[in-house]
C-alpha cells in the first residue's frame, strides 16, 4: 500500500500529464495521417523539421538532444530518410565521424508540402483556443520539460 499523499498540485500535475500522454497519442495518429501522402510518418517529418528549423548543420546525436529522443532512434530514422534521398551525410570539420545531416532538395521540398498540408489543419485545430491560453499552456509544458531534463541529467550524473 501507497503511504504517500499527493498534493493538490501533484494531482493536478497527474492530470495534466496523463492528458498529455493522451494527446500526444493522438497528435502522432493525426500526424502520420496528414503526411503519409507524402511518405511519411510524425517521427520522419518530425526529423525533417529538426533539420529544416535548426540554426546550424548538425550530427544524429545533436539532433536527438535537441529533440528530446534516443539517439539510436534517431539515427535510424535518418538513415532511412537518407535511403530515401531526403537527407545527405556531409563531413563534420569538427568530428570525423559525427557527419552533419543535410536536408537534400527534395527533402526541402517534402518538408515544405508537409508544412502547406499542416498550417489550415493547424488553424482549424485552434479555433475556439485562445491564444493566451495557448501560450500559457507553452510555458507549463517548457517549464515541465525543464524540469525533467534536470531530473533526468542529475540521474545520468549522479
Amino acid at each position: 500500500m501507497n503511504d504517500a499523499i499527493r498534493s493538490p498540485e501533484g494531482e493536478a500535475l497527474t492530470d495534466l500529464i496523463l492528458t498529455v500522454f493522451r494527446v500526444n497519442n493522438l497528435a502522432l495518429t493525426w500526424g502520420d495521417r496528414l503526411v503519409a501522402p507524402l511518405g511519411l510518418t510524425s517521427a520522419r517529418w518530425q526529423i525533417l523539421g529538426a533539420i529544416a528549423l535548426a540554426d546550424r548543420l548538425q550530427p544524429v546525436a545533436w539532433l536527438a538532444r535537441d529533440l528530446g529522443a534516443n539517439r539510436q532512434n534517431v539515427q535510424r530514422i535518418v538513415n532511412d530518410l537518407a535511403k530515401e534521398g531526403l537527407v545527405e551525410f556531409q563531413p563534420n570539420p569538427h568530428h570525423r565521424r559525427a557527419h552533419l545531416v543535410v536536408l537534400t532538395d527534395k527533402g526541402q521540398r517534402t518538408y515544405d508540402a508537409a508544412i502547406r498540408a499542416y498550417d489550415p489543419r493547424a488553424n482549424a485545430l485552434a479555433e475556439g483556443l485562445s491564444v493566451q491560453d495557448i501560450k500559457t499552456t507553452h510555458r507549463v509544458m517548457l517549464a515541465l520539460r525543464q524540469k525533467l531534463e534536470g531530473e533526468n541529467d542529475a540521474e545520468k550524473h549522479g
